[in-house]
């Protein structure tokens, strides 16, 4: 606050000088007249500050002297009008010197789009690595996470004061969690609570988890007011830094919870924004701390804004070649979709639980739905990979897959949402949850990006990628990640077998008396579902080099 009452003494006290002039003259008779000047300027400097200090106050902008652009023109202006002679000559040349500045300032989207590029020029692959189907996704989308938490709201005490707020994914304690705050409902809910009473975490991977509200007091909440609320308290702790994007809430192992917002530069001007770290607020104390993207604490995933990776990938997609390219030829231009849970972009996590964002893009061209590419965001660091795909095969962008699950499922008016690509057994597919009209999940759907006619769907994402895996031997493409699986013939005695229905299907696991196992679905070989202990086997299969090897054929020669 204090810096902010400087600020805006400072720049009054300027301004009325330019404004205020030396010598008030009669402009017919030219005679000077007599006027307290001090008095003038005390008056106009008091009135300048206030405006200034109520304008920075409610903006939340920032502190720097080039955010008064606009002011100086507007000071000099008025400086004209109230100046004469010679003083009115020199305050005409520092309105054009404004006028200078505020051109510069206008113009500068026009001529450094280039430089956004290389800022934000992405390293190139051509596909993610295969991903490990022993593992689960983090696929839960969040509507399905929101409505399940608002159903659950009964667990929050003076239930009336408070509403859910922002919803976002999280790894805490090696565990993908969606977070989300209870908030205010409104000015007079916040006189009257004073503190939030905490927040609300559900697992991103189980559907069937139910929400649990962890008890945490928070007095520093996106929903409080005035010097409370923490997007102003960040500024009046940091009056001199870029903020882009929302504040997020991110939860510590220990289940403390902290405010972050991503922090930057200007690329020109004030035009353009590259990230470069973030603040955190204790939500309980006020404290802020601020952090460069090397030294970010460990528990935080989400330290670039989702609001600033939408941003960079807006960069790299139009700006190839330039502004005017962008807007008149669109050569190589490839837009960015808009299908992403969280400003345009999907939040998703690794192997190792490290968070990404992902990112499709598509052709500027209308009609189009085959997908140009797709890039995944660090979340800690904001280095991008741009991922060119198989650049022989045409692959479907998210639009397309989210309108073949609303032709799938018409009838009943299911949608989709949350397309994220994947790299499931070396074919790049869409796994999309699917919600009903009411936001609850159905199902899991995954369709290849370059087959769309290879398509299944399950209860849960390991079970969609049981069906998908035999669908893809169907179809004739392999499952290894590579193309070099073989066929093999054995004639095998089945020591062991179990047996799982798994949609309109069956999946036959079978332990060889070789020590073998493996896999096939009563699609591929309906009969499979006969096969017991003691049977003996011709099979054909893929020798992927997986525990479980897919079955292409089988015939039981104990029943033949």
């Amino acid at each position: 606050m204090v810096n902010l009452l400087i600020f805006s003494i400072i720049t009054g006290v300027l301004a009325s000088l330019i404004i205020v002039p030396l010598v008030k003259v009669n402009q017919e008779t030219e005679e000077k007249l007599t006027f307290n000047r001090l008095t003038a300027l005390a008056v106009t400097a008091t009135v300048l500050s206030l405006v200034i200090f109520g304008f920075y106050y409610v903006t939340n902008m920032d502190r720097n002297w080039t955010s008064l652009w606009v002011a100086l023109v507007v000071v000099a202006l008025l400086g004209i009008l109230a100046a004469s002679g010679k003083e009115r000559k020199v305050k005409v040349i520092l309105f054009l010197g404004s006028l200078v500045v505020a051109a510069f300032v206008l113009s500068a989207p026009l001529f450094n789009a280039n430089k956004k590029y290389e800022v934000v020029e992405m390293k190139q692959e051509v596909e993610i690595k295969a991903f490990d189907d022993t593992k689960t996704p983090a696929s839960v989308p969040p509507k399905f996470a929101r409505n399940k938490m608002k159903k659950a709201f009964g667990q929050v005490p003076n239930t009336s004061y408070y509403e859910l707020g922002h919803l976002q994914i999280q790894k805490v304690n090696d565990n993908f969690v969606y977070i989300a705050p209870v908030e205010f409902s409104g000015f007079f809910k916040w006189l009257n609570g004073k503190t939030t009473p905490g927040y609300f975490t559900m697992s991103a991977t189980d559907s069937a988890d139910n929400p649990k509200f962890i008890k945490m007091e928070m007095d520093y909440t996106p929903s409080s007011f005035f010097h409370k609320q923490v997007e102003r308290h960040m500024r009046m702790e940091m009056p001199n830094l870029i903020f882009y994007g929302n504040v997020q809430l991110e939860i510590n192992d220990e289940g403390k919870p902290y405010y972050i917002r991503s922090y930057g530069d200007f690329i020109t001007a004030r035009n353009g924004f590259d990230v470069k770290g973030i603040v955190a607020v204790d939500s309980a104390t006020g404290e802020a701390v601020k952090y460069s993207l090397k030294d970010i604490p460990a528990f935080i995933d989400g330290a670039v804004s989702p609001e600033a990776v939408s941003l960079q990938n807006s960069y790299f997609g139009n700006y190839i070649h330039g502004f005017w390219n962008s807007v008149v030829g669109k050569k190589d231009v490839k837009l960015p979709s808009d299908e992403g849970t969280e400003s345009n972009v999907s939040p998703i996590f690794d192997e190792e639980g490290h968070m990404y964002y992902f990112t499709d893009f598509t052709s500027p061209k209308e009609g189009v739905d085959s997908m140009l590419g797709y890039a995944l965001t660090d979340g800690r660091t904001g280095e991008a990979t741009y991922y060119t795909g198989n650049l022989e095969e045409s692959y479907m962008d998210s639009q397309g897959a989210l309108q073949i699950i609303e032709k799938k499922f018409i009838e009943k008016k299911w949608t989709g949402e949350m397309p994220v690509l994947y790299n499931f057994y070396g074919e790049a597919s869409w796994l999309t949850p699917v919600l009903d009209s009411n936001g609850f999940l159905q199902n899991y759907f995954i369709v290849s990006a370059a087959n769309p006619e290879i398509s299944v769907y399950g209860n849960t994402p390991n079970e969609a990628l049981k069906l998908y895996k035999t669908a893809l031997q169907r179809g004739g493409s392999t499952v290894d990640g590579s193309s070099n699986a073989e066929e093999a013939k054995a004639a095998i005695t089945v020591k062991r077998v179990f047996k799982e229905r798994v949609g309109d299907f069956t999946l036959v696991s079978i332990l060889a008396d070789d020590g073998r196992n493996f896999l096939v679905s009563t699609e591929v070989s309906p009969l499979a579902i006969y096969v017991q202990e003691g049977d003996k086997l011709a099979i054909t299969y893929l020798e992927t080099g997986e525990i479980f090897l897919p079955v292409k054929d089988l015939v039981n020669v104990t029943i033949e």
